[in-house]
């Protein structure tokens, strides 16, 4: 008769990975901005970096009306 014996072994918990989150706050229209947006993707990718797994950008657009930025406090 022959028997076989298997048991788990303790698995590793794997370390979070860090992922980035790149702001970006401007006053023109998103649509204008566009090209700019594609070579900046494109550049994190050549890097290395997966969108969605490495980094994430925040994209806000004050749609070319700055009046939509709050003013800051004078002193």
């Amino acid at each position: 008769m022959q028997c076989l014996l298997a048991a788990p072994l303790p698995a590793e918990a794997q370390p979070a990975k860090k992922v980035y989150r790149i702001g970006v706050l401007e006053v023109v229209p998103v649509t204008s901005n566009a090209t700019n947006l594609a070579a900046f993707r494109q550049g994190l990718r050549e890097l290395g970096y997966a969108e969605g797994q490495n980094f994430v950008i925040e994209y806000r657009s004050a749609d070319g009306r700055a009046e939509r930025f709050p003013t800051s406090p004078t002193s």
